[in-house]
C-alpha cells in the first residue's frame, strides 16, 4: 500500500477535517501545548492486523492542515508486528511519541482505520481458512464503503483475499441489468466483443445452466455464477472442463463461512463475498496516552 499516494493522503485529508482534528476545543483547553505524551495502541481482541502505516501518514497529513512547525514524532512496533498477521487479545500494536495535543486529536481517526481494516481482514481470513487446501481464491467486491474501497481492498489482501475491480472501468462484467437493457444475452456480449477496449475478457453472470451454455455459445470469456446451488456449480466446472479454452468460474451470492468449503471443493475458480467488507465488523482497539 502507498501511503503517499494522492488517492490516500485524499482519504486520510477527509477523516482529519470530518472530525476538525486541527480544531480540537478539548485538547486546546486541558493541554499545554508543549505536553509531550506516549501513546500504545492495543488490540483489545485478536484479529488480523491491517492499515499500521496510517499511523504516521495521518500525523504527516495533520501537520500540513495544521500549519505546524514542531511535527516530530515516533511511531514504533515490534519487528513481529505487521499487517497481515494475526495478533493477539492485549497485544501492543506500535507506540507512538509525540505532541499531547496532536495525538489526542487525531487519535479517534487512528482508530477508526485500524479498527475498520483489521474488521475487514479478520473477516476475510476466516474465508480463506475455510476454504484452505483448496485451489480457489476469495475475492472482494465493489460493496465498499463509499470512498473508503482502496482502504477496504487493502485490508482484504491483509487478510489473504484477492482484489476483484477496483472500479467499473476494470474489466466487462455483463450483469443481468446490462443483459435486460442489451435485449438479452446474445446483443450483450455481441456488442461487448464489438466495443470492449483491449485485451479485457468478458466475464458473464449467468443464474441457471442454460443462461451458462448460451454465454459460452456467444463468446463469454468468463462465467460469474450468480446464486447457483453447489450441485450445479459442480456442473458447471466439469462444462467448463471440457472448453478448448479455459473458462475461468467465479461464483458468488448466498455464501457464507458456513458453506463457502462446499463451493470451493466442486473445483470452482473464484469465490466473491461481498461481505467480506460489507458486512465486517471493526475490532476492538484502545490508545493508552500517558505524559512522556
Amino acid at each position: 500500500m502507498d501511503w503517499n499516494s494522492r488517492r490516500i493522503t485524499a482519504i486520510l485529508e477527509n477523516a482529519l477535517n470530518e472530525d476538525r482534528a486541527t480544531r480540537d476545543a478539548t485538547s486546546s483547553a486541558c493541554i499545554d501545548a508543549n505536553q509531550r505524551a506516549s501513546a500504545t495502541i492495543v488490540a483489545k481482541e485478536a484479529c488480523i492486523l491491517a492499515g499500521l502505516g496510517c499511523i504516521p501518514r495521518i500525523f504527516d497529513v495533520y501537520a500540513e492542515l495544521d500549519g505546524a512547525i514542531n511535527s516530530h514524532y515516533e511511531v514504533t512496533s515490534h519487528p513481529s508486528v505487521f499487517d497481515g498477521i494475526r495478533v493477539r487479545a492485549g497485544q501492543q500494536i506500535a507506540v507512538i511519541r509525540h505532541n499531547a495535543r496532536v495525538i489526542l486529536s487525531c487519535e479517534r481517526v487512528i482508530l477508526n482505520f485500524l479498527q475498520r481494516m483489521a474488521g475487514i481482514a479478520t473477516n476475510t481470513r476466516q474465508f480463506v481458512d475455510a476454504v484452505e487446501g483448496t485451489k480457489v481464491r476469495i475475492l472482494d467486491t465493489r460493496k465498499t464503503a463509499p470512498g473508503l474501497r482502496v482502504i477496504d481492498k487493502y485490508a482484504v489482501r491483509c487478510g489473504g483475499g484477492q482484489n476483484h475491480r477496483l472500479d467499473l472501468s476494470d474489466g466487462v462484467l455483463i450483469k443481468h441489468n446490462h443483459i435486460s437493457l442489451a435485449g438479452g444475452t446474445v446483443p450483450a456480449l455481441e456488442q461487448a466483443v464489438r466495443s470492449r477496449r483491449g485485451a479485457q475478457p468478458i466475464e458473464v453472470e449467468v443464474r441457471s445452466l442454460e443462461e451458462l451454455h448460451l454465454a459460452l455459445e456467444h463468446g463469454a470469456e468468463a462465467i460469474l455464477l450468480d446464486h447457483v446451488s453447489v450441485e450445479d456449480v459442480r456442473k458447471a466446472v466439469e462444462i467448463c472442463s471440457k472448453r478448448e479454452k479455459k473458462i475461468p468460474l467465479e461464483c458468488a451470492g448466498g455464501i457464507t463461512v458456513e458453506n463457502v468449503r462446499s463451493y470451493a471443493e466442486t473445483g470452482v475458480d473464484f469465490i466473491s463475498v461481498g461481505a467480506l467488507t460489507q458486512c465486517a465488523t471493526a475490532v476492538d482497539m484502545s490508545m493508552r496516552v500517558s505524559a512522556a
